[in-house]
């Protein structure tokens, strides 16, 4: 059962509550469908460039009023943009909430984007992909996706390159703000110590469906970048020469479901833990303890929207990159044929259904888990996890690996030390 209230209001926003009264504390969530996946391709970046932008003020509220009312209370203020979201959140006694949510919500729904401000900001975000760009994990990264998703728009960096910042106009991105930034494109997630009355009554006074005119400038993806799902035949390779780097790295990836097939996703996120998740992981177990031919290795699987990404990843000495990676396939090989045990299937059970339980113990946590959950699909499959990573057996395991982790069809991102 859901363990939260789920609003739509007459503005179109939707509104999710879960009172906690035994804390003071309060969290204030507002995701928006505005992530980086509705750029057009020659506005790489402008999604996280208006995060930055959104905290310059509004007519009403100048910039630094908002952050500096925030710390007044004793509040805290976050922000991230991501392919298929971007969000903000504050987190204040609940007592202040009445004072500052309302500001939050001016923020996001009339940012005025002045253009001495967004020139001023436009410095510190290229200062911001200089130092990702120092980051040799973030380039291999970038590498391996632009690889795989070639016509999609998760194949570009959520921060744009430089000569896309530079390009960015405050017209461009004031027209971006209308098209997204409006209530009924969001999602706002309140939990703590406040009951529902009052939330709800709060919230439809200070997310008004009037509060925004009309606006018909936008932006759109044309429905063909969105349509082109990629498809990996046969080993896609490539190798990226850095400065500066000490030790190789072997990035290994195949694609997976997005979100409308959460089981399946829950599978490989079981199969990413039982390959590298742990000293008696597969992986792990293998290759840096018993044959310590990696520094280190792990697996991951990242949900998405649209499309998944299943990677395995590996810091090791240059001489052994091929030796590592054919070790790999060797490993996912084995689970082809022969399968896996129940005993690794438990244990990997375990882990996650643990791991879900220790985030999701806190206002912060439960807010980001329903806001991601209803941003993507519904907020109401946020809390069927755990029932869907106890419901496979290592036969459907072993099936996935079959379907989805082929040894001989992968991309592979190598970075060797200059």
């Amino acid at each position: 059962m859901f363990p939260a209230s789920i609003f739509k209001l007459d503005s179109g926003l939707t509104l999710i509550h879960q009172e906690i009264p035994t804390t003071p504390v309060v969290v204030a969530d507002v995701w928006v469908s505005a992530g980086s996946i509705e750029e057009p391709k020659y506005a790489s970046g402008i999604a996280h460039f208006l995060e930055h932008m959104i905290f310059k003020g509004t007519a009403k509220l100048p910039a630094g009023v908002f952050d500096h009312n925030i710390e007044n209370q004793g509040g805290v203020s976050n922000a991230a943009t991501s392919y298929d979201y971007a969000h903000y959140s504050i987190t204040s006694a609940a007592t202040c909430l009445e004072q500052i949510l309302p500001q939050l919500a001016e923020i996001l729904l009339n940012a005025a984007i002045p253009d001495e401000e967004l020139e001023r900001e436009r410095d510190v975000v290229l200062e911001e992909i200089r130092s990702y760009n120092d980051d040799p994990d973030w380039v291999g990264y970038q590498h391996l996706v632009k690889s795989i998703y070639q016509q999609h728009p998760y194949g570009r960096s959520i921060l744009g390159t430089e000569g896309d910042v530079v390009q960015h106009s405050s017209e461009a991105m004031r027209c971006f703000h209308r098209t997204y930034y409006r209530p009924e494109n969001m999602t706002v997630v309140i939990v703590g110590g406040i009951e529902q009355a009052k939330t709800l009554e709060l919230v439809k006074n200070t997310f008004n469906q009037n509060v925004l005119q009309s606006n018909n400038d936008n932006y759109t993806v044309s429905p063909s970048e969105k349509a082109v799902q990629p498809f990996i035949a046969g080993i896609r390779r490539q190798e990226i020469s850095l400065p500066r780097l000490e030790n190789a790295r072997l990035i290994m990836a195949w694609t997976g479901p997005g979100v409308e097939q959460l089981t399946t996703a829950c599978g490989l996120d079981l199969l990413s833990v039982l390959l590298a998740e742990g000293r008696t992981s597969r992986l792990v177990r293998d290759l840096r303890e018993e044959q310590q031919l990696v520094r280190f290795i792990c697996c991951n699987f990242s949900l998405q929207k649209v499309s998944s990404l299943f990677t395995i990843t590996a810091i090791l000495e240059p001489e052994l990159l091929e030796r590592v990676e054919v070790l790999i396939r060797l490993h996912l090989e084995d689970i082809i044929t022969n399968g896996i045990t129940e005993q690794e299937l438990a244990r990997a059970q375990r882990l996650l259904c643990n791991d879900f339980a220790f985030s999701t113990e806190t206002p912060n946590q439960l807010a980001g888990l329903y806001g991601y959950y209803n941003t993507v699909s519904k907020a109401e499959l946020a809390v069927t996890y755990p029932a869907q990573i106890l419901s496979f057996n290592t036969q459907e395991l072993q099936k996935l690996v079959q379907e989805y982790l082929l040894p001989n069809q992968y991309a592979v991102t190598v970075l060797k030390p200059a």
